[in-house]
């Protein structure tokens, strides 16, 4: 049996992924803020590479931390 997990982007039928969305970006974050693998997260490679792109934006624009110490 392959219980294979679907990308939640691909489910959604989401295009882009949006910089100012913070509460679905830290879904994608793990404790110490880092960027959860695409194997652990299963999001396809296209939307994670989207993905990291947000995160950086928002990172960069403070909406985001880049380290939880």
């Amino acid at each position: 049996m392959d219980t294979k997990k679907q990308c939640h982007f691909c489910l959604a039928n989401t295009r882009e992924i949006d910089y100012k969305d913070i509460e679905s970006l830290k879904l994608f974050l793990d404790g110490h803020a880092r960027i959860i693998k695409h194997k652990k997260s299963a999001v396809c490679s296209l939307h994670q590479r989207k993905l990291s792109t947000a995160i950086k934006r928002a990172r960069f624009m403070a909406l985001l931390p880049f380290v939880m110490g």
